[in-house]
């Protein structure tokens, strides 16, 4: 039988998850995102030639604590994103699922997963909106600090633009998340179920298969999100009235004139460096909050 998805157990659990996704992934994060909007033209003088050296400079510049920048705004909003992310998966297994004894096809998990990209847009939107900023502030110097921290960031865009500037990027985050949410839980479920053997529960999964399927899900998320996310980062740091409309073909015609497609794959090796050992952390988190709550209050 198909299992009742509890709100506050999916909440808790997935609090836990993404905060072990977050403390895990965001150095090379603030990485990626520093790659992704540096100076563009050949003309321009490159900060960062690669990963290592952004790490590099960034750790001597500003301290390990510089690779942490900008997490509060995601902090702040892990635990209601992640819960309602595996809220809206489960959700949508239910609703493609109407006889509990069939098994769900990939398609119908990959669209389970969709619904999870749509349910935590308009928590990751603002959060994503703030970090980047926070994040890239440090290019021009102490003189270029605007924002001295998350809330500080989203108060002054608020003032200046309404909700409309601490929401600007949201169609792109969509064009990211949808699919890329899709992916993600799709290979997780997959995998799982391809990992159980047959005369056990997946919930008996061991910690490592449960590091390898969420690892493998999280790499297989960033191959499909990362060019909408080096468009989303772009569109959300640029200056106000530099884009028009949802900035999607603005910006995808000036990276493709300046660098040509690969610019769409900028900061690969952060991202992808990170996509397996921050997703593994979350899915373990979660499956082993899910499991002590299941514990203590088996009939939530």
């Amino acid at each position: 039988m198909c299992k009742h998805v509890s709100p506050v157990k999916n909440f808790v659990a997935g609090g836990v998850g993404g905060a072990c996704l977050l403390f895990v992934g965001h150095p090379l994060d603030t990485i990626k995102v520093r790659l992704q909007t540096q100076p563009r033209a050949p003309s321009q003088h490159v900060l960062y030639k690669g990963a290592y050296d952004c790490f590099r400079k960034t750790v001597s510049k500003e301290g390990f604590l510089g690779l942490y920048k900008g997490m509060g705004a995601p902090l702040a909003g892990v635990a209601p994103m992640m819960a309602i992310s595996f809220l809206g998966f489960g959700l949508g297994k239910q609703l493609l699922q109407p006889d509990a004894t069939q098994t769900l096809t990939t398609s119908q998990l990959f669209l389970s997963g969709c619904l999870a990209g749509v349910f935590t847009t308009v928590i990751v939107c603002p959060g994503e909106r703030v970090k980047c900023l926070l994040q890239v502030q440090a290019f021009g110097g102490q003189q270029a600090v605007r924002y001295s921290g998350p809330l500080d960031c989203a108060v002054k865009l608020y003032k200046t633009q309404g909700l409309r500037s601490v929401y600007k990027g949201t169609a792109l985050t969509l064009i990211r998340d949808v699919p890329s949410n899709g992916v993600y839980f799709m290979a997780y479920d997959f995998l799982k179920h391809k990992m159980t053997s047959q005369n056990e529960s997946v919930s008996q999964l061991s910690t490592p298969e449960v590091l390898v399927c969420g690892g493998i899900a999280g790499v297989c998320n960033w191959i499909v999100g990362l060019p909408p996310d080096v468009l989303k980062s772009n569109f959300q740091t640029a200056p106000d009235g530099r884009y028009r409309g949802t900035g999607l073909v603005d910006v995808l015609r000036e990276l493709l004139r300046d660098e040509g497609p690969r610019a769409l794959y900028k900061g690969f090796n952060a991202v992808f460096l990170r996509a397996f050992p921050a997703n593994a952390a979350c899915f373990l988190g979660f499956e082993s909050a899910l499991k002590c709550l299941n514990w203590l209050a088996p009939n939530w």
